[in-house]
C-alpha cells in the first residue's frame, strides 16, 4: 500500500503538538491570502469568524472560530490562534486552505561541547586573536577582492543575539523575536548559540585578530528558538522576514530528522526570492543529514577539526554539500558568560601559567584560590585511602574511571579540589552534572607533560601548589556542525558582495565546485570538501 508521505508528517505534526494554540494556514492562492490579509490589517479586530471587508464581503475564512495573529505575504501563510481541533479540520476542509499544521518544536539548538555561564561583570573582554577557522577557510585571502563581504546581509535564525557586544555592535543590523514570548522586541540571547554563530559569520575584526569570516557584513537575528525548542511558526516567520528585508543569505544552525510541509514551502520561497539558506547537517554522527540541510536547495554543512579530519558528531550523505571549521571554535558569547580556566602551577619558588580547560557543573571560582597538590593516582578510592588530600587540591591522572567518578571520590576525602592530567595530548572539556546541579569544588584540566612533570617533582619531596581561577570572558570555545555552518554562510557573504547577482543555486554551485576535496570521501563524509572562500570569491567575480 502506498503511503500519503504529507498526510503521515501532518498526522506526526499534530500528534506531537497536541497542546499547540498556534496553526499555521498556507493559502491555495494569492486572492485567498489578499482577503484574509485584509481583514487582518483592516483594524479593531484579528477574528476572522464574521469578518468582512468594506462591510461587505466576507473572507475566505470569515465561517472559522479563529483569531489571526500574523500573515506572512511573501508565503501566502496566515499564523492563527485556534480553540480546538475542529476548527483545525475547519481550516483544512476549506476551499482557500491548501494545508494546515499546529505549531511543533525541533530540538533547540546546541554545542555538542563547550558551555557558559552566568553573566558576570568583572570579565576578561579582550578576544585571544583570530580563531583557526578564520584561516582554514581563506577568509583573510578573499576579503580584498570582496572588500570583507560589505553590502551582504546576513539573516541568523537562532537563539537570539547580544547586540552590545563589542565584536558585533558595528555590525548589527537589526532584529526580531518570533518566539511569542515578547512583542517581538526582545532578541536578547539568554543561550548563547546564536551570538556565537552571528560571531563567526560576521564578527568585527579588532586589534587582537578576531574576526568573523565577512567582518564587513551585515547581521540580522531571528529570534526563532526558546526553551522549548525552534518552532516551525516562529521559523515560517522568520523566513518571510527574512525575504522581506531582501537578504543574501539566511543561516540556520538548527534542525531535525524531519520537516514540516510549511518549513519546505519557506525554505522553497527563499530560495525562489534568490537568498542562500545555509544550515547544519546535525550531530549524531550517523549517516543522515537532518532537516533543513537536507532539502535540495539549502547547502548543508558539516563539521571538521583543525586537522581537516572529520569531527565524529558532524552527520553525513548524498545532501552533505560541504564541510567547515566545528571544533573548537571560539567566538562571541553574551558578555561575561564564557568561561575559561585560569591555572597557575608553583614548583618550589618558580610560578608558571600553565594551559587548562574547566568542566561545566564543578564550582566556578571567580576570585582566584591556591592550594597544595597533592598526587592521588587514577583518583580510585584505594588511592585517596593512601593520601591526605583534606583541605588540598588532588592531583589525578585521567583514565580507567570516569571523571565524575574521580571527583565523586575526591569530594569524599575532603579535597578543596581537583585537577586532573590529561592522559593524551591536549585538553578537553566537558559536563560533570546534568546540568541543574553544581558541585561544592573546581575541577580543572591540565595537559599531560605538565602532570607527569608535577608527578615527578611531588615524588622529589618538592612542594607543587595550584592557583585555580574561572575567567569569565565574552568569547567562548564551541563544538558543533553548529559552528561550521556560519563559516559556510560568512563565505556565502563574501560571495555575494563580490556579485550580488548570484542566485541561491548559484552560490551553492560556486562553493561545491571551488571547495577543497578532503579524502576518503567514500559516504560523502565530508561532500565536496572544506569550503575555500578565496576560490569561491575568485568564481563569483568570473561569472560577472
Amino acid at each position: 500500500m502506498k503511503l500519503n508521505v504529507s498526510a503521515l508528517i501532518l498526522s506526526l505534526v499534530f500528534a506531537s503538538a497536541a497542546q499547540a494554540e498556534r496553526a499555521i494556514v498556507i493559502m491555495k492562492d494569492a486572492q485567498s491570502f489578499k482577503e484574509v490579509h485584509q481583514a487582518y490589517k483592516a483594524g479593531g479586530s484579528y477574528a476572522l469568524k464574521g469578518f468582512k471587508i468594506d462591510g461587505v464581503k466576507e473572507n475566505a475564512l470569515s465561517k472559522i472560530d479563529a483569531q489571526v495573529e500574523d500573515t506572512l505575504s511573501n508565503l501566502n501563510t496566515v499564523i492563527v490562534n485556534v480553540k480546538d481541533e475542529s476548527e483545525i479540520a475547519k481550516l483544512q476542509a476549506n476551499p482557500a486552505v491548501a494545508y494546515v499544521e499546529k505549531e511543533v518544536f525541533h530540538e533547540g539548538p546546541r554545542p555538542v561541547k563547550g558551555f557558559l555561564g552566568s553573566a558576570v561583570a568583572g570579565r576578561v573582554k579582550t578576544s585571544k586573536g583570530t580563531p583557526w577557522g578564520i584561516s582554514a577557510v581563506k577568509a583573510p585571502e578573499a576579503w580584498i577582492k570582496s572588500n570583507r563581504g560589505q553590502g551582504a546581509r546576513v539573516l541568523v535564525l537562532d537563539t537570539g543575539i547580544d547586540a552590545e557586544h563589542q565584536s558585533i555592535k558595528a555590525n548589527f543590523e537589526q532584529g526580531q523575536d518570533f518566539t511569542g514570548e515578547s512583542n517581538g522586541e526582545d532578541f536578547s540571547d539568554h543561550v548563547g548559540h546564536g551570538t556565537h554563530c552571528a560571531g563567526t559569520i560576521a564578527g568585527v575584526l579588532d586589534k587582537k585578530g578576531f574576526t568573523g569570516v565577512a567582518p564587513s557584513a551585515k547581521i540580522l537575528m531571528g529570534r526563532v528558538c526558546s526553551d522549548q525548542g525552534c518552532s516551525n511558526v516562529a521559523i515560517a516567520q522568520g523566513i518571510n522576514w527574512g525575504i522581506t528585508q531582501k537578504v543574501d543569505v539566511i543561516s540556520m544552525s538548527l534542525g531535525g530528522m524531519w520537516s514540516t510541509p510549511a518549513e519546505r514551502d519557506a525554505v522553497s520561497k527563499a530560495d525562489a526570492a534568490g537568498i542562500t539558506v545555509v544550515a547544519a547537517s546535525g550531530n549524531d554522527g550517523s549517516s543522515r543529514v537532518s532537516y533543513p540541510a537536507a532539502l535540495p536547495t539549502v547547502i548543508a554543512v558539516g563539521a571538521v577539526d583543525s586537522t581537516l579530519k572529520k569531527a565524529d558528531f558532524s552527520q553525513y550523505g548524498p545532501q552533505l554539500a560541504i564541510v567547515a571549521p566545528g571544533v573548537a571554535v571560539v567566538s562571541t558569547v553574551p558578555r561575561g558568560t564564557g568561561r575559561e580556566a585560569g591555572v597557575t602551577i608553583k614548583v618550589g619558588q618558580k610560578a608558571n601559567k600553565v594551559n587548562a580547560s574547566t568542566f561545566q557543573g564543578a564550582r566556578e571560582i571567580l576570585t582566584a584560590e591556591t592550594n597544595s597538590l597533592v598526587h592521588v593516582g587514577l583518583g580510585k578510592v584505594e588511592d585517596f585511602a593512601q593520601a591526605n588530600v583534606q583541605g588540598k587540591y588532588a592531583l589525578i591522572a585521567r583514565g580507567e574511571i570516569k571523571f565524575t567518578e574521580k571527583v565523586e571520590n575526591a569530594i569524599k576525602a575532603g579535597a578543596a579540589g581537583v585537577v586532573i592530567y590529561n592522559n593524551a595530548p591536549g585538553l578537553i572539556q566537558g559536563a560533570l552534572t546534568d546540568g541543574s546541579t553544581t558541585l561544592p569544588v573546581g575541577v580543572f584540566m591540565i595537559e599531560q607533560t605538565m602532570g607527569e612533570e608535577i608527578v615527578k617533582q611531588l615524588a622529589a619531596g618538592v612542594t607543587v601548589s595550584a592557583t585555580l581561577q574561572t575567567v569569565a570572558t565574552d568569547y567562548a570555545s564551541f563544538d558543533g556542525t553548529s559552528m561550521a555552518t556560519p563559516h559556510v554562510a560568512g563565505v556565502a557573504a563574501l560571495v555575494k558582495a563580490a556579485n550580488k547577482s548570484l542566485t541561491g543555486a548559484q552560490v551553492k554551485q560556486i562553493l561545491r565546485s571551488t571547495a577543497t576535496p578532503l579524502n576518503p570521501n567514500t559516504q560523502n563524509e565530508f561532500g565536496s570538501g572544506l569550503v575555500n572562500a578565496e576560490a569561491a570569491v575568485e568564481a563569483a567575480l568570473a561569472t560577472h
